[in-house]
Parts: structure tokens; C-alpha cells; sequence
């Protein structure tokens, strides 16, 4: 099959989609995208029979899983000695809190001194190392052969170990129970036998919940996977959404608003126009109600006085001004002077002031 038949087909579509979601990285491939590439999505679709579904290719796929079964494997042999260690440990804990009861037995403390004594002889013994592998001379001149001679007598050790089973056997079974109970409260008033059932199958109960987990996580990453390509999708829609809305505001708002704003424009116009005229006229009302013909007589007769007191002040200014520019020369006498020109200065403005006052009165 063609690989543009291939791609048109619903089949290939869908396989195609299932690729870009699980296989590959999120790339927001959308189903125009791989129409309009097939030479794209045949490379994608050769890509995918060369992949797991993690992506990585079946080689490396298969490198990895035996890897992580040899990093399991290992990991449970760390954990078997590192309980085995961690129940010892608690052991001697134990047995230094009852030293401070003193509720102890000679065998209990003849047990606890030969299994802390070993103990230590064997991490002493680990820490010197291989004396064929040394480079250093060992710490205080020590070897292993003079650690071995403070080991406990082998009477005493085997007896040791068979006790050590019994109580280590008893501290994992405490462990477990306790175990139990924390995973399922309600255990907790059962007895041992119904306890050591439920443990016996805690272990798949356990595995089954990871499984359950490790899938919802899964589950998670796919549909965190589909939330990107949903945002994607949502934002390319958002973003032509604006555009069209963009596009209806230039053609269609625009065009209707600039007239809107010229019919405004005028009434706006109009109406200040007929504001102006309606002060002025009230202005005049004001006026005409204010000044009779009487009234405008008699202001008229106080202008014509005072429009002649003004051209007497303005002759006397302009000799004021001529003596000035006579006696400018002088010392005290011409600030005299100056003072007097001000004070008919000052005159002469007041009255025009008066005057231009009276005008606007009587109009």
C-alpha cells in the first residue's frame, strides 16, 4: 500500500496517532499535519516497528529489562543481609535496654555478649580487607589472624547461631504482623495464625497495589499527553478565534463607528451652538431687566465724564512724562518725580478701567 493511501486510510490514522502519543515524544502532530507529510508519517510508521512502547528501540529495550533484572536481583540480596543486619542491630538494642531493668538471665546474656562480640569481630575483619590488596600498612599493625583470635569459642557460636534463628525468626515475624496491621487495621485484633495467613499472601496484596498504582500513573502520563495536545489544539483554536474577531472589527465596527462618531460630531456641534446661544440670550434678559432707558442715560453721561477726565489725566501724564525726560538727570528730584508720574499713571488706568467697565454695562 502507498504510503498517501496508507495515511488517508482510517487504520493508518489511528495507528498513526497511537505512535505520536505512546511511542514518540509529545510533538502535537495533528491529523492535517500527517495528511499533508506522508513521506512523514511512513518514516514514523517505520520508526514505530523498530521502537517499544517506551521508545526506546527493542535492543536497548531488551539491554534494559535484563539490566533491571540483575539490578533486582542484587537488590535482593542487599535487602536480605541489610534486614538481616538492621534485626541484629535491634537485637543488641534490646538486650542494652534490659541490662538497664536487669531482668536479664545468664543464657540471655551469654547470647547477646557472644552475638555482639562476633559482630564485631566480622565488620573489624571486613574493614582490614584482603592483605594481598593492601598498599598501606594495616591499621596499628593489625591482621586478620590476631582479629580471628577474638572470636568467640565454637561451642559458644553454634549455640549462638541456633538461638539467633529463633529470635530473628521471631523479630521478622513481629515485623510482618506489624506490617499487617498497618496495611489492614482491622488485623489487628486477629489471632496469630489468621495473622501469619494474611501475611503469607500480604505479599501479592502488595504487588497487586504497586501494579495498580504503577498503572494510575500510566493512565496519568497518557492523559497528561492528551492534556498538551488538548491545550495545543485549544490555543491554535483560541488564536483564529481572535483573528476572525479581529477581522470583524476592522470591516464591520470600524466602518459603522467612524460614522457614528460624525453623526456625534455635529449633534455634539449643534447642541453646543444652541448652549451658547441660549447664555447669551439669558445674558440679555439679565441686562434689559437690569438697566432701563433711564439707567442707560445717565451711565451715558457718566462715560462722556469720565472719558473726559481720562484725556485730562493722559494730558497731564504726557507733561508729567515731558518734565521727566527733562529732569531724568536729576538725583533725589527725579525719583520725586517718578513717584508722581506712577501715582497718575496708576490714576489714569483705574479710570480707563472704569470706563471700559461703564461699556460693557451699558451694551
Amino acid at each position: 500500500m502507498a504510503s498517501g493511501d496508507f495515511c488517508s486510510s482510517g487504520e493508518g490514522m489511528e495507528i498513526l496517532q497511537q505512535v505520536c502519543s505512546k511511542q514518540l515524544p509529545p510533538c502535537n502532530l495533528s491529523e492535517e499535519d500527517l495528511l499533508q507529510n506522508p513521506h512523514f508519517s511512513k518514516l514514523l510508521l517505520s520508526l514505530s516497528q523498530h521502537m517499544d512502547e517506551s521508545g526506546l528501540s527493542l535492543t536497548l529495550a531488551k539491554e534494559q529489562a535484563q539490566a533491571w533484572k540483575e539490578v533486582r536481583l542484587h537488590k535482593t540480596t542487599w535487602l536480605r543481609s541489610e534486614i538481616l543486619q538492621r534485626v541484629i542491630q535491634e537485637l543488641l538494642v534490646d538486650y542494652y535496654v534490659k541490662t538497664q531493668d536487669r531482668n536479664l538471665t545468664p543464657e540471655d546474656k551469654k547470647f547477646h555478649e557472644t552475638l555482639e562480640q562476633r559482630l564485631l569481630v566480622t565488620e573489624l575483619t571486613q574493614l582490614l580487607g584482603p592483605s594481598q590488596e593492601r598498599e598501606v600498612p594495616p591499621l596499628l599493625g593489625l591482621e586478620k589472624v590476631d582479629l580471628l583470635e577474638l572470636m568467640p569459642p565454637s561451642e559458644d557460636f553454634m549455640w549462638m547461631r541456633a538461638r539467633l534463628l529463633l529470635e530473628v525468626e521471631e523479630q521478622l515475624k513481629k515485623k510482618c504482623f506489624t506490617l499487617l496491621c498497618y496495611h489492614n487495621p482491622s488485623s489487628d485484633s486477629d489471632s496469630e495464625t489468621l495473622k501469619a495467613a494474611k501475611v503469607w499472601n500480604l505479599a501479592e496484596v502488595l504487588v497487586g497495589e504497586k501494579q495498580q498504582c504503577q498503572d494510575a500513573k500510566s493512565q496519568q502520563k497518557e492523559q497528561m499527553v492528551l492534556l498538551e495536545k488538548k491545550s495545543a489544539t485549544y490555543s491554535q483554536v483560541l488564536l483564529r478565534c481572535l483573528a476572525l474577531l479581529q477581522r470583524l472589527l476592522q470591516e464591520h465596527r470600524l466602518k459603522t463607528r467612524s460614522e457614528l462618531d460624525r453623526i456625534n460630531a455635529q449633534y455634539l456641534e449643534v447642541k453646543c451652538s444652541a448652549m451658547i446661544l441660549k447664555l447669551r440670550m439669558e445674558e440679555l434678559k439679565i441686562l434689559s431687566d437690569t438697566y432701563t432707558d433711564e439707567k442707560v442715560e445717565v451711565h451715558r453721561l457718566i462715560r462722556d465724564r469720565l472719558e473726559g477726565a481720562i484725556h485730562l489725566q493722559e494730558q497731564d501724564m504726557e507733561k508729567s512724562r515731558q518734565v521727566l525726560n527733562t529732569y531724568e538727570v536729576l538725583g533725589e528730584e527725579f525719583d520725586r518725580l517718578v513717584k508722581e508720574y506712577t501715582q497718575l499713571k496708576q490714576a489714569t488706568e483705574n479710570k480707563r478701567w472704569a470706563l471700559q467697565e461703564f461699556n460693557k454695562a451699558c451694551r
